[in-house]
């Protein structure tokens, strides 16, 4: 049996969002395995969240950069939301953003590569940039999308300013057709990735062993009602399509208009424009995702510089 540790426990309840004492027991009942203790508590009742979304738990920017065919998010954290005001880490952020666009998501090479106008790389320019704010600040992550032919839509949610916000997210679009109404239908895709935040684009992307584990899960449900295994199946099937509604793109409700498919608006699009038109690529990045936020205890820091 694997030792339950703090840091296990700790990292139970940023997957779920389940107290702290429920996730210690949940992995006590699982032998500390961290996935089937996730799956404990679901059903169980303690997690009822069906994908990881994470609590927003640090501060900073998602930046954005765009060309026709090609697009990148990054995310630079600091420790207090004063900081994305600044213009300097503002500056820095939209400069790190444009040069993700050549990186292809590779954090590794993005860090190391020129700083425009300086002799030194990316980071050596943050670590000047916390001497001169006096706040933690990293680059956390990039991604990016590119298409041959077609477009990438992009939107950022929150923003501070063009291109800087809170939440971003692109869809790449392959198609032949017309490139205005390309990029307008691919804005608002991207507009919903934000709002809907899909696990996939289609059923088939999502992960075998993710969709077996939800099947598991809605069957030991199911068989909690006693009903016939015939009618447990149809239950079953019933939930999981539930599911596809819940985590996948295409099979999402439109959040514009709030009643199509964006599988049938896709079709609708392919119709006017007389091409095919394919979603290839989806990304959505939100500010301090999956990271704890610490929370601050005023009257202990007072405390404490009083003693």
């Amino acid at each position: 049996m694997a030792e339950i540790t703090a840091a296990l426990v700790k990292e139970l309840r940023e997957k779920t969002g389940v107290g702290m004492m429920d996730c210690k027991k949940a992995l006590g009942e699982t032998s500390g395995d961290l996935e089937a203790a996730v799956d404990w508590l679901r059903k169980n009742g303690l997690a009822a969240a069906a994908k990881k979304a994470g609590r927003i738990a640090s501060e900073g920017l998602i930046g954005l950069a765009v060309t026709e065919s090609s697009a990148a998010l990054v995310e630079v954290n600091s420790e207090t939301d004063f900081v994305s005001r600044n213009k300097d880490f503002q500056n820095v952020v939209r400069e790190v953003a444009t040069l993700a666009l050549s990186y292809s998501g590779d954090i590794d090479k993005l860090s190391a590569s020129k700083y425009p106008g300086k002799s030194h790389s990316v980071e050596a320019e943050i670590t000047q940039l916390v001497a001169t704010i006096g706040e933690n600040i990293n680059v956390r992550r990039t991604t990016a999308l590119s298409v041959e032919t077609g477009v990438v839509g992009s939107y950022v949610h929150a923003a501070t300013v063009p291109g800087l916000g809170r939440i971003g997210a692109l869809v790449a679009i392959r198609s032949e057709g017309d490139k205005e109404a390309l990029t307008q239908l691919a804005h608002q895709l991207a507009m919903h990735v934000a709002a809907a935040s899909p696990q996939a684009v289609s059923t088939g992307d999502l992960d075998s062993n993710d969709v077996e584990r939800e099947r598991a899960i809605l069957r030991e449900q199911a068989e909690g009602s006693g009903k016939p295994p015939e009618i447990i199946d149809k239950m079953i099937e019933g939930r999981l399509r539930k599911f596809y509604e819940e985590v996948v793109l295409l099979n999402q409700t439109f959040v514009i208009d709030g009643e199509t498919k964006i599988s049938a608006l896709i079709e609708e699009t392919q119709k006017d424009l007389g091409s095919t038109v394919e979603i290839v690529g989806m990304r959505r990045f939100a500010l301090g995702e999956g990271i704890e936020r610490k929370q601050a205890d005023f009257a202990a820091e007072v405390a404490a510089q009083l003693k």
